[in-house]
């Protein structure tokens, strides 16, 4: 009988643990009589190091050692595109936290009263703290190479002669600030020698394989004497794809050789874990009256703070995606990302394109008001479909269902008008706002590949072997589903082995919504790989001609001789053999030109459309999101409870984007003062799944996980604009930034209020 598992919410294959508090995250990680380290950090932005003292810390009762930069025996600079940060600083600190040494003591207590008695003697550097005076002639060198991280380009058609086809031109400045990444558990892990004599780190991870990599360089170790193994990780969102805990755990262990343990406070967190970039968008569109775009003209200034990390990533994407999910003829868009003595930005959920989608679906609204149009009418008239060229000139081919998530929004919004009521109470003003975005799948116009591996033990046991991280968004149970549909096996009688450098071999970094699409391409290939292997053993078994046989339902059969079917685990245990079959992927995609951004950066992409509906406080400023209605091109839903999961989530993260995140270098320190949405906070979330499958996807398949958030806050920001009849160009929309716009605002009489 068939299994059938795509399409099929089945639970998670991790929820059982995590419900009943038995999943073991990096706090919780235990080992036998750990050392306890903890971190000596920079109080300066800027300054030279002249001395690290610790001959007092040394002295205090249960310090075992005290490690600074001196004690790393291979490189000491780390970074996922450029290598510019230090695990430990020796020469000159760029901004508050930078980490200087390492306590190893017995006790957390020790450990903590040592890193008070280590003294830096520094020489002060003048600092910068806004892209715009870092990029200033004869602005102090936070790096010796400059303050400019990248410049990139997207230039296609004529702009010029674009604006002067326009009729109505839109042009305005939209800015938003340092976000947090926010998960729950602190970076943690554990440190040990195992029992092949490697250098092993236990911690919360998007990417057990480059850590893996910057672990053995930093200790000049070759990749087999290091391994790197995923905890439960509460949480990523782009803040464990960065080296956190994993250096500092294993330069430790490397030299004392005994289990050590780290656990980060809170405000350490806040302090030095990467954030959301803070852009400043100036953006200009012109569109003809009869709704059509004619062109943009859009500047981004980004401050990737004292290091790189994915700062490169973030101005490329944020650049290829400033279009939205429009067909726009004549496009010139330069993103610039700078370095500054802030804290460092990192990816996070979107990798700039939450905040572009920020500017463009204020544009469009903008523009629709202009021209007195519909805004879903507007952005149906532009929307990308089968046969249209992106900004970069990729041709669409398939999986383009921005139109019908437009459509679908348009419903719901005209069925929420129809019963529109007075309000009772005139400070409250109601509005509703659309966002659209789309998103490509995977890294930009480069290397994305992934593998796998699937195997039959003698006993019969099946086994799937990848390195993916899963890190709550349902990885672990979608690839099993995969696997179980595509084999035939039952997905209880699947044993997974993932993420474990040991085992597993590199699947590339759980993000960029990538691992549905990528990973689980590289496990049905394994799939038929292993499916070849065993048709040749069975054919010898059963002296059959291989031509004649095939698997199917985990089982394999005779094209002509119904008596013969055998599932495919008795044939390993009958002829005591190991089969295995080994899956790669890597999806097909053209470079970017570096000087006009002209390329296929995306074998595919996901899109979405947003609906929200908020009520405004005119009196305080308070902004209540009554409801958002999201509607997701998924290609095709695998475990749809989980994308309703996921959306759920990314609506909750972007009410926090639109209203009330905002890390403010030197004052956040807690979530005392770190506003989150809470449970009050999230709105009634009504999910629409289309799926326009992706030809190239495993059973049609693309992504979510960023997508999910993308279209939230351009739906809120524009619901409030249409409640106070005044726009908000600042994120977050706090109180104060509302209760400004409305001052502003010269809207009056009736706003429409669904009953």
């Amino acid at each position: 009988m068939p299994i059938k598992q795509i399409g099929i919410d089945i639970p998670k294959v991790d929820a059982n643990n995590k419900v009943r508090g038995v999943a073991q995250f990096g706090a919780d990680l235990s080992v036998s009589s750990p050392l306890h380290l903890k971190v000596v950090r920079s109080t300066k932005h800027h300054a030279k190091v002249i001395k690290i003292k610790t001959e007092e810390a040394s002295r205090v009762k249960g310090v075992e050692r005290i490690f600074t930069a001196q004690d790393i025996p291979g490189k000491h600079l780390v970074g996922t595109i450029t290598k510019d940060q230090p695990v430990l600083v020796s020469d000159r600190v760029r901004y508050v936290g930078d980490p200087l040494a390492i306590v190893a003591a017995q006790t957390i207590e020790a450990a903590e009263e040592a890193v008070k008695k280590v003294e830096i003697l520094y020489e002060d550097l003048p600092s910068v703290h806004t892209p715009e005076e870092a990029l200033k002639p004869h602005a102090p060198l936070i790096h010796d190479h400059g303050n400019l991280l990248i410049e990139f380009q997207v230039v296609k058609g004529d702009v010029v002669a674009g604006f002067k086809e326009a009729e109505v031109i839109v042009e305005e400045l939209y800015e938003t600030t340092w976000v947090d990444h926010a998960y729950m558990e602190p970076d943690a892990g554990i440190g040990f020698m195992d029992e092949e004599g490697r250098v092993t780190v236990v911690c919360p991870s998007q990417n057990v394989h480059y850590d893996q990599k910057e672990v053995a360089g930093v200790l000049s170790l070759p990749l087999e004497k290091v391994r790197i193994i995923q905890c439960a990780t509460g949480g990523g969102f782009g803040g464990r794809l960065d080296i956190t805990v994993q250096c500092l755990l294993a330069l430790a262990t490397y030299h004392l050789k005994r289990p050590v343990r780290i656990v980060y406070s809170r405000e350490e967190v806040f302090d030095v874990i990467s954030k959301r970039h803070p852009l400043t968008i100036r953006y200009k569109s012109g569109a003809k009256k009869d709704g059509r775009l004619t062109a943009i003209e859009v500047e981004i200034l980004g401050d990737t703070g004292a290091y790189a990390s994915y700062g490169a990533t973030v101005g490329i994407r944020s650049a290829v995606h400033a279009t939205g999910p429009y067909q726009v003829p004549n496009i010139k868009v330069r993103s610039r990302m700078a370095y500054t003595n802030n804290p460092w930005s990192g990816a996070m959920r979107g990798f700039g394109v939450p905040q572009i989608a920020f500017a463009h679906e204020s544009q469009m609204d903008l523009l629709a008001k202009a021209i007195q149009m519909d805004p879903i009418d507007f952005r149906l008239k532009n929307a990308l479909t089968i046969g249209s060229e992106t900004a970069t000139g990729q041709s669409l081919m398939a999986s383009v269902g921005i139109g019908e998530s437009l459509r679908r929004v348009k419903t719901w919004r005209d069925q929420l008008i129809s019963v529109s009521c007075d309000s009772p109470r005139p400070h409250l003003r109601r509005g509703i706002g659309i966002g659209s975005m789309w998103y490509g799948i995977g890294n930009t116009g480069i290397a994305n590949p992934s593998t796998a591996q699937i195997e039959i033990l003698p006993n019969g046991e099946v086994r799937l072997l990848t390195g993916v991280a899963d890190i709550g968004q349902g990885s672990d149970t979608v690839l099993l589903q995969m696997a179980s549909e595509a084999l035939g096996v039952p997905i209880q009688e699947i044993k997974l082995i993932r993420a474990d450098t040991a085992f597993t071999t590199d699947a590339g970094a759980t993000s960029a919504s990538r691992q549905t699409y990528i990973s689980g391409n590289a496990v049905l290939q394994a799939i038929r790989h292993l499916k070849q292997e065993i048709l040749r053993e069975a054919a010898s078994f059963l002296q059959e001609d291989e031509a004649d046989l095939f698997v199917e339902d985990g089982e394999v059969r005779h094209r002509k001789k119904r008596c013969i079917s055998l599932p495919i685990r008795e044939i390993a245990k009958r002829t005591q053999k190991r089969f295995k079959g080994e899956g790669s992927y890597d999806p097909e995609t053209r470079k970017l030109d570096p000087q006009t951004g002209q390329g296929a950066p995306y074998a595919t992409y996901a899109f979405a459309t947003h609906l929200a509906e908020v009520e405004v406080d005119t009196e305080t400023g308070k902004v209540k999101v009554i409801r958002v209605v999201a509607c997701h091109d998924v290609g095709k839903a695998i475990h749809p409870q989980n994308i309703v999961g996921q959306i759920i989530g990314g609506v909750a993260m972007g009410v926090g984007f639109a209203l009330m995140e905002e890390y403010i270098p030197g004052e956040t320190t807690s979530f005392v003062n770190y506003l989150i949405p809470t449970s009050k906070d999230v709105p009634e979330v009504i999910p629409i799944l289309v799926e326009d499958r992706e030809p190239s996807g495993p059973f049609g398949a693309k992504g979510v996980g960023e997508p999910a958030l993308i279209p939230s806050a351009p739906a809120i920001l524009n619901a409030i604009a249409d409640a106070i009849g005044e726009r908000i160009y600042h994120l977050p929309a706090n109180l104060e930034r509302v209760l400004e716009a409305v001052k502003k605002s010269k809207r009056g009489g009736k706003t429409w209020q669904p009953c």
